[in-house]
C-alpha cells in the first residue's frame, strides 16, 4: 500500500468524524437545509452506483457489457467514493473472492484473529476497517485484474484517485453554493455531501465486509460464510445481499428474488441501461440454477446428532 494511499485511508476514516464534531456546534440552529440534503443525496448516488455498478459488477466481475466511455464514466465515478483506485479495488475484491474466508482474504472477520468473543471483536474490527491499513491494495494487480491493468485509460484514471478524492469534497461545495448562492451553502455542502457523505458511505460499504460475513440468512450450499443482510440491501444499493452475490458472482442482480430485487437499487440501475441500450450480455440467474445451488435440509438423523 502506498503512503498516499495510506494518507487517504486514514482522512477518510478519522476525518469526517472530527469535521462533524466541529460542524455541530458552527452550524447549531442552522445545522442542515435543503440544499445539504440535495448536495448529499446527489454525491451518494453517483459514488455508489460508481462502486456497486462500476467497480464491483462492472470491472470486477463483468456482470454486463458497456461502451468504453461509459465503463471509465463508471470508474470515475467509483473513485469518488474514496475506497481506492479503480486497479486496487477490482485486484483487491477478485483476491476476496479467490481465498473467501481462508487465509489470503484481504478481509476477512474468520482468519487469524483467535477464537471466542475476543476473537470475533478483533475479526470485525479488522473486516471493517483494519484491514484497510494492513492488506488494502496488497493484491497483484497483475495477477488479479490484468486486463484493467492492460487499458491505458483505466490507469490514467487510477493514478488520478488523489485528485479526484479532493474532488469529491469540492463536488458537493460547488452543489451547495449553485442552489444557494452563499459561502455558507457552499461550507454546508461541503460538509454533508463530503465529509459526512464519506463517511457514512465508506462504512456502509465496510458493513458488507464485516456484517455480511457475520450475520444474516443463508440459503445456498457455500463454504464461504456470507450472509444476506435485509436491513442492509437499500443504503448499500443492493451489495447486503451478499450471500446471493456469492453464490453467483457473476450475476448482475444480487437480489435474486421478486422481494430482494426490490430492494436492490444497482440492479435496477443495470436494468435501465439495458433497455437503453448502454448494457448488455448481462448475466442473469434462472431459478433453476439457483435451485441447484439450494442447501439441503438437515436430515432428522443429522439434527438428533
Amino acid at each position: 500500500m502506498s503512503r498516499m494511499t495510506r494518507t487517504i485511508n486514514l482522512v477518510a476514516v478519522f476525518g469526517p468524524f472530527v469535521a462533524l464534531a466541529v460542524a455541530i456546534p458552527l452550524l447549531w440552529g442552522d445545522l442542515v437545509g435543503w440544499s445539504d440534503v440535495v448536495a448529499f443525496a446527489v454525491m451518494y448516488l453517483v459514488a455508489g452506483f460508481g462502486v456497486t455498478v462500476g467497480y464491483h459488477r462492472l470491472l470486477t466481475h463483468r456482470a454486463f457489457a458497456t461502451h468504453k466511455p461509459v465503463e471509465y464514466t463508471l470508474a470515475i465515478m467509483g473513485s469518488l467514493a474514496v475506497q481506492g483506485s479503480p486497479i486496487e479495488w477490482v485486484a483487491d475484491h477478485r483476491k476476496h473472492h479467490a481465498h473467501t474466508d481462508v487465509e489470503g482474504d484481504p478481509h476477512s472477520p474468520h482468519v487469524g484473529n483467535g477464537s471466542g468473543i475476543s476473537g470475533a471483536l478483533r475479526g470485525l474490527w479488522h473486516s471493517h476497517v483494519g484491514w484497510l491499513f494492513e492488506t488494502q491494495g496488497l493484491a497483484s494487480a497483475r495477477k488479479y485484474a490484468k486486463e484493467v491493468v492492460e487499458d491505458p485509460r483505466m490507469r490514467t484514471i487510477s493514478r488520478a484517485f488523489p485528485l479526484l478524492a479532493l474532488l469529491t469534497l469540492a463536488l458537493p461545495a460547488l452543489i451547495g453554493y449553485a442552489l444557494t448562492g452563499t459561502a455558507r451553502g457552499a461550507l454546508t455542502g461541503f460538509v454533508w455531501g463530503g465529509l459526512v457523505r464519506v463517511v457514512i458511505q465508506h462504512h456502509i460499504t465496510w458493513s458488507v465486509n464485516s456484517v455480511c460475513h457475520f450475520f444474516g440468512s443463508r440459503r445456498f450450499a457455500l463454504d464461504d460464510h456470507s450472509t444476506n443482510v435485509f436491513w442492509l440491501a437499500l443504503p448499500s444499493l443492493g451489495e447486503a445481499w451478499h450471500h446471493n452475490h456469492h453464490a453467483f458472482a457473476r450475476s448482475a442482480y444480487h437480489g435474486l428474488s421478486r422481494r430482494e430485487a426490490l430492494l436492490d437499487p444497482s440492479g435496477w440501475v443495470i436494468r435501465l441501461m439495458r433497455r437503453v441500450g448502454l448494457a448488455w450480455n448481462v448475466v442473469a440467474i434462472t431459478p433453476e440454477r439457483q435451485g441447484e445451488k439450494l442447501a439441503k435440509p438437515a436430515e432428522p438423523a443429522d439434527i438428533a446428532a
